[in-house]
Parts: C-alpha cells; sequence; structure tokens
C-alpha cells in the first residue's frame, strides 16, 4: 500500500468481512437459543453500545447506562427474534420486563463464559485497524525475502513442499516468523 492512509474503495477492506463473519456468528447463536434454547450451561454475555440511533431501550434504562451495557440471556428472558440487522428480546429488570432492540452493528462483545469463548467488536469503523495496518506495513517494509534478522520464515510461496516441510520441522524448535509476502505490494 502506498504511504496514503486512506482505503480507497477498490481495496478490500478485509477488516470490515472479518467483522461481518463474526458478528454472523452471534446472530447465529441467538437464532439457536431463539429456536431451541440454551443447552446446557451455555449463556450470552452481550455488550452494546447504548447511545446508537436504532438502539431501543427503555429511557430509565439508557439513562442509566448512557455508554454501553450488558445484558445476559441466561435463565430468564423472553421473546427473544432474531432479525438480519439485530434481534430483539424481553428481560426482567427489578422485576419488571422491558423489550429491548438491539441492532449488530451496536454490539462490542459478545461471550459465553460456559465454553469460555468471547468475541470483541470495532465499532469505530476500523480507525483503530488502519492504525494497526499503518504498523504492519512498516514493519513488512523492514521485511528482506530472507525474512527478519534471526528469523526462520516457514511460509514461502517459493520454496517446493520439501524446502517448506523441512524449515517447519526446523521452526519448530524456536522462534518463526509467517512471512505475509504475497499480500506485500512489490
Amino acid at each position: 500500500m502506498s504511504g496514503n492512509n486512506e482505503i480507497s474503495e477498490s481495496e478490500l477492506r478485509y477488516d470490515h468481512m472479518v467483522e461481518k463473519a463474526l458478528l454472523n456468528v452471534v446472530r447465529e447463536s441467538l437464532e439457536y437459543a431463539a429456536e431451541n434454547g440454551l443447552p446446557g450451561d451455555h449463556h450470552f454475555y452481550i455488550t452494546f453500545k447504548t447511545a446508537l440511533d436504532d438502539v431501543i431501550i427503555p429511557d430509565h434504562l439508557k439513562a442509566r447506562y448512557p455508554g454501553e451495557m450488558t445484558i445476559i440471556l441466561q435463565y430468564q428472558f423472553w421473546d427473544l427474534e432474531v432479525g438480519k440487522e439485530g434481534f430483539s428480546v424481553t428481560l426482567s429488570f427489578s422485576d419488571v420486563p422491558e423489550r429491548m432492540s438491539i441492532p449488530y452493528a451496536a454490539i462490542v462483545a459478545f461471550a459465553d463464559p460456559s465454553v469460555r469463548f468471547g468475541l470483541q467488536f470495532d465499532i469505530t469503523n476500523g480507525e483503530e485497524f488502519d492504525e494497526e495496518l499503518e504498523d504492519l506495513e512498516d514493519l513488512l517494509e523492514d521485511f528482506d525475502e530472507d525474512g527478519f534478522e534471526g528469523s526462520e520464515t516457514i511460509a514461502n510461496a517459493d520454496v517446493s513442499p520439501e524446502e517448506r516441510a523441512a524449515k517447519e520441522k526446523k521452526a519448530e524448535t524456536g522462534d518463526n516468523i509467517v512471512t505475509l509476502d504475497t499480500f506485500r505490494k512489490k
């Protein structure tokens, strides 16, 4: 990539693709829960931004949680409806049932502690990712065909399968770097 920090419309936005795929995991998990309930000890912690326009929660909850709120879907949740853009659920707050609708775009974290599974989302539209991408580009500029000094390259499109197997075996005993050479502009 050029030194330009802006990503053109013609470039692939892998960060957006990954976010979309991971949000699909959330959607499918919620669909399963809506259709079948939660099996065993499964339960969901869902953290979301409360101030986004499409988030619909009672005003008293929005006032109490002006930034983020975490809900737990475990024992007492009702009418879970899952759609393409978000989900709605009724939860009990101080023994009062409250309906809420949360778009997937507002979710910042999803976890199922029963199986030690969790996801975090960057809803800043990739701004932090762009900075990380810049750091990766700088790192790749320091990389040459022989890898970083003192490292062993274990993935390289120009080596035969036998050479790759030998390098992988050698790399098992020490630090190694997997090259991103195929993604680097030449």
